[in-house]
């Protein structure tokens, strides 16, 4: 047995131990841990997502298909996954990359359990899977600031903070995002968790159309998750979203939104992130990074977040 199945047998020997203790059947495994080796290797409840990163940028293709086989072997040994539960996607740097955009057409969908919530998750067809782990701990904070209050969800990718909130006792729940995939998986997840869809609305609109008009129509929310995609150009929406260029609007309309004793939880995964500081309407912030990622995730900056108030709290 290789490095990297070494590697992987012994991260998933003690992980596997802090899952069962926490309610959680799906963690990250491995991040580029081996210099030569950069992958990153998540387990949904019994089955292997492997990402595979660039490694050269002078690497040929058979260079590369040598490597991904020797990659494959390693994980067999190290996780004993057969062909069934072991998935390869390869993640390259790429511009204006769509994220709802279908890599292929297998519908391996399947039902994973977190702190007791369920969820629908596909391994094989798009590039996310359903369920983003690295905002597990996220998850938690919303749901216990949830009991009563009127709770919004923007960008909201299949619903998982929504379905935290109901759960917590929300007294409703907005979802929105622009794509009708994403939305019917939120819905079924909201089935899956018996919850009643009259108080937990999906709407299908473009964040940055749909945020204005709600302004104008002065509705108010006590807790609000805006989790924007780092770029988007897809087609459904008129022009592109760069969250560097646009969060400040984005913020802003959302403290428009904000019940004077409201909170907004902002995050993004963009690492060169700078918030403009400047932009933004008078209230308070905090930067909640440390709290809200996991400890399986040894690379702390999976993500960062802050909390948003109102000036007056």
């Amino acid at each position: 047995m290789g490095m990297l199945a070494n590697r992987l047998q012994r991260m998933h020997r003690h992980l596997r131990k802090w899952a069962r203790r926490t309610g959680v059947s799906c963690y990250r495994l491995y991040e580029r841990d081996i210099p030569d080796q950069p992958l990153i290797v998540d387990w949904y409840d019994g089955r292997a997502l492997v990402w595979a990163l660039q490694r050269k940028k002078d690497e040929t293709p058979e260079a590369r298909e040598h490597w991904l086989a020797e990659v494959e072997q390693e994980v067999r040994a190290g996780l004993e996954v057969t062909d069934e539960t072991l998935f390869f996607k390869e993640r390259r740097r790429q511009k204006n990359l769509d994220q709802y955009r279908r890599v292929a057409d297998e519908h391996q969908e399947f039902i994973v359990t977190e702190q007791g919530h369920r969820f629908l998750v596909n391994l094989s067809d798009y590039l996310d899977t359903g369920l983003f782990l690295d905002h597990r701990n996220t998850r938690q904070i919303v749901q216990a600031e949830a009991p009563g209050r009127r709770f919004l969800n923007l960008f909201c990718y299949t619903a998982s903070f929504s379905v935290y909130a109901a759960r917590g006792g929300a007294s409703h729940t907005t979802s929105v995002d622009i794509s009708n995939t994403y939305l019917d998986r939120a819905r079924r997840n909201f089935v899956l968790n018996e919850l009643a869809t009259d108080v937990n609305e999906t709407i299908r609109a473009d964040v940055l159309e749909w945020l204005p008009r709600a302004v104008r129509e002065k509705r108010r929310f006590d807790l609000i998750v805006c989790d924007p995609p780092t770029f988007s150009n897809s087609k459904k929406m008129r022009g592109f979203f760069d969250v560097g260029e646009q969060h400040p609007t984005l913020i802003n309309d959302c403290l428009r939104l904000l019940s004077p004793a409201g909170r907004l939880y902002f995050s993004t995964n963009f690492r060169r992130f700078r918030l403009a500081e400047d932009a933004l309407l008078p209230c308070r912030y905090e930067e909640i990074t440390a709290r809200t990622v996991p400890e399986d995730f040894r690379n702390r900056k999976a993500h960062r977040c802050w909390i948003f108030t109102p000036p007056e709290n």
